[in-house]
């Protein structure tokens, strides 16, 4: 296995907590003058490879790199939580016409679908409005739950999943996005959304610190 070579900015992440630690993500952030998310990868990749170590509630601190780490374990320690996006949820009682809209507004290809308690209840794909919209009915009479993909028919994720895990889903199922799902005693609630992009933007990150 080739040795980990660190990007530019994952350097500097490990010169300041090197000489701050134990330091916040959130401090790090300000030091860069980025944005806690926009570190978050870096964060975890530095973290699965040992580089540093994190603590609750107390922060990140340089703990020195482990010899002989594989890229396959940390690629099987990358967790949904930290590359998930926000979901776009509409109601079951919205028409056809305003998820359509809803779709394009958000640029996103798959809605959720969640009752008036905010439980996830269905899934839409740009498939089922494509189908639904091709034929001569009236698209602001219909509403989403008569064409969605229904529970318990619906393919999902929890923010604690590997990313592994995650894009066999996505593969497996053919489909382009997986809501991210808190279980609670009355059903889902939807706390994220995880496509491929996203998976596709972690390992690109990932592959900056490897020779790859």
């Amino acid at each position: 296995m080739s040795p980990i070579e660190l990007n530019k900015r994952q350097e500097e992440i490990l010169r300041i907590v090197k000489g701050n630690g134990p330091i916040t993500g959130e401090q790090i952030a300000d030091r860069l003058h980025l944005t806690r998310a926009t570190l978050r990868p870096d964060l975890a990749i530095l973290t699965m490879a040992g580089f540093l170590d994190a603590r609750p509630r107390v922060g990140y601190f340089y703990s020195g790199k482990k010899p002989g780490q594989d890229i396959s374990d940390t690629m099987n320690n990358m967790k949904v939580k930290d590359f998930q996006s926000i979901p776009v949820v509409v109601r079951e009682d919205v028409s056809v016409y305003d998820a359509i809209s809803q779709m394009f507004l958000d640029d996103v290809g798959t809605l959720f679908v969640v009752d008036k308690n905010s439980y996830l209840t269905g899934v839409l794909s740009r498939k089922d409005l494509l189908r639904t919209s091709l034929g001569s009915q009236n698209l602001g009479a219909i509403p989403v739950h008569i064409i969605m993909t229904r529970m318990p028919n619906i393919t999902f994720c929890t923010k604690n999943d590997s990313l592994i895990q995650a894009a066999h889903r996505l593969i497996n199922q053919q489909i382009d996005a997986l809501p991210v799902v808190e279980e609670q005693p009355d059903g889902f609630k939807v706390v994220g959304r995880l496509t491929k992009t996203n998976i596709t933007r972690a390992f690109l990150s990932l592959s900056e610190s490897h020779e790859l």
